[in-house]
């Protein structure tokens, strides 16, 4: 079958896009291609509507990642002055990679798996978004699971101003996915899949991250992964 002319240009726009962030040391080249080759599995999967979600988290996540990046450097948070690595990638875009694999051997179940890409991006952007921002913005920080209070900048710490960001950032991209979809039922699934997600990671980063047991990268994917689950589950339901 012969590859339609609109997806070499999204090809190559994934490429320009690639070599940007390397260009602009957002990411180091192994990233890059990395995130090559998983936005064209996405888009290959999951269509524009996965390209689009996946679009929505790195921009998104660059944006907060980049904001108030000398606050941050005090906190001994890099900000922006540090190349991500091929393992962040797949720690954000890993599972909707995964299940967009799945839609192209299954496309009977492509529906489901799109809600499942979106679940995903929701939790990581809402974590992203959480950390990035809400050590910028929070006033208290609280230990997810002791609830005592802590100094900021530790793993599993949570605040109410990141949490609402977190849910803010699900919420985008929940939005995204009804503007490809037009399934506005699942706003609230996908919001709250976004907000699990999150809260996971934040539970497995006070605890296992924090005993070394598990690291950053891969609490992100298990978040993330949750996150996919939690949507499945939910759609099943209602």
């Amino acid at each position: 079958m012969l590859i339609q002319p609109a997806a070499f240009a999204v090809i190559a726009l994934l490429i320009a896009g690639g070599y940007f962030s390397f260009y602009t040391k957002k990411l180091t080249g192994a990233a890059a291609i990395t995130g090559v080759i998983c936005g064209t599995i996405i888009y290959t999967g999951a269509g524009y509507a996965g390209l689009a979600l996946m679009a929505a988290f790195f921009l998104s996540g660059t944006f907060a990642t980049v904001w108030g990046r000398n606050m941050k450097q005090q906190l001994d948070k890099p900000g922006d002055s540090v190349q991500r690595k091929p393992g962040q990638v797949l720690a954000n875009a890993g599972v909707a990679t995964v299940l967009s694999l799945l839609a192209m051997i299954f496309p009977e179940h492509r529906i489901v798996l799109l809600a499942m890409v979106a679940g995903s991006f929701a939790s990581a952007t809402a974590d992203t978004l959480s950390s990035e921002l809400g050590v910028l913005y929070g006033k208290r920080f609280y230990n997810c699971l002791s609830w005592k209070n802590e100094n900021k900048g530790l793993d599993g710490l949570i605040s109410l101003e990141g949490t609402l960001i977190g849910v803010a950032g699900a919420g985008l991209i929940s939005l995204i996915y009804i503007l490809f979809t037009g399934k506005d039922s699942h706003l609230f699934i996908l919001i709250f899949a976004g907000f699990a997600g999150n809260l996971s990671d934040s539970v497995m980063g006070a605890s296992l991250e924090r005993r070394n047991f598990l690291s950053n990268d891969w609490v992100n994917f298990l978040s993330t992964l949750f996150a996919a689950g939690i949507t499945l589950l939910l759609i099943s339901v209602f």
